[in-house]
């Protein structure tokens, strides 16, 4: 039977811990026998969970039999590795091993210098923490889950479904996993990344820049088919004088700038009225549907229809209005 051990560090994540230990020991293959034998390691007998403490059956021993290793995350993903943690998993890489981190257990992971050369990701709002401290990490903080082979990554929270529901097809086949994604309720395959789910009330420009009040007339007139000569006349300034004043205080052009305001007042009526996606392109700015779809899935990793889909409702109530930024949190 395969093993998956899971390491339970101080502060982990109850969330983290719990999604693969929830997925794993419930996947039955076809004969109804359980996939998968769960332990639970730590390098400690008790470990501090935040909110209540948990005792570990098994150590950091229990690593080298593993067919598989789960790096959950931790509350502050700096720590240091508690001694023997990475020489542990070294062994276990070396063995061949399977490893695979939830969330911000990708520090943990990048840690024991495994993940060098290597692509990864962690949830979107450590993503440049995480490429900062460890910058041989490629680090591609808008997918869902990265899979290098023998290593794994995950983005947040329910991401760790997506990944374990990978993993369980990859082992037994996509009947075993449909019925694993079943019992949690889950799509095999969700579209999109994390993208999707990062929101920014307006495209980022610091305050108090000479820019502010172009980019306030911009966002009021995103559904306009705006030419850069168009917004440079606009600042009273040369298209090339332009785009470097952007460069140089909102770190893009004023084009990207523009497309990015027309995206997020695109999510803001995907999320909050009924308007047919053709309608959503020309109050946003876009030439024809295609164009707006195109970008749309470029920008935001899924399809309108999808988006809308997912993040119906979540913004306030239905209504027939538009325009404005909505404020929005990941769930």
């Amino acid at each position: 039977m395969h093993t998956v051990a899971i390491l339970a560090l101080d502060q982990v994540i109850p969330f983290d811990l719990s999604a693969p230990i929830e997925v794993f020991s419930r996947t039955r293959l076809p004969d109804g026998r359980p996939a998968y034998r769960v332990r639970i390691c730590a390098p400690t007998e008790e470990v501090d969970a935040g909110t209540f403490r948990i005792r570990a059956p098994y150590g950091l021993e229990a690593l080298a039999e593993a067919d598989t290793i789960v790096l959950p995350g931790t509350e502050d993903p700096t720590r240091p590795l508690p001694e023997g943690v990475k020489e542990a998993l070294c062994a276990a890489a070396a063995n061949g091993t399977r490893i695979a981190s939830v969330c911000a257990g990708a520090f943990v992971f990048a840690a024991t210098g495994l993940l060098d050369g290597r692509r990864a990701t962690t949830h979107w709002v450590a993503a440049a923490l995480l490429a900062e401290r460890h910058p041989e990490v490629t680090v591609d903080p808008d997918v869902l889950y990265v899979d290098e082979g023998q290593f794994l990554t995950s983005a947040g929270a329910a991401a760790a479904l997506d990944l374990c529901l990978h993993m369980i097809r990859k082992d037994h086949g996509s009947a075993v996993a449909a019925d694993a994604a079943r019992l949690s309720v889950m799509p095999l395959e969700r579209e999109g990344g994390q993208a999707q789910f990062i929101v920014h009330a307006r495209p980022p420009a610091p305050a108090g820049t000479t820019l502010e009040p172009l980019l306030h007339w911009l966002e009021e007139n995103a559904d306009r088919d705006l030419t850069l000569d168009d917004i440079a006349a606009r600042a009273g300034t040369s298209a090339r004088t332009l785009n470097r004043r952007f460069r140089e205080q909102a770190g893009t052009t004023p084009l990207q700038w523009l497309h990015r305001a027309r995206i997020r007042r695109a999510q803001y009526l995907l999320e909050t009225t009924s308007h047919p996606v053709e309608r959503i392109a020309a109050q946003t700015g876009f030439g024809s549907p295609t164009a707006f779809r195109d970008r749309f899935k470029r920008v935001v990793g899924t399809s309108p229809y999808a988006y809308r889909r997912t993040f119906r409702g979540v913004s306030g109530p239905v209504s027939g209005g538009g325009g404005g930024a909505a404020a929005g949190r990941l769930g």
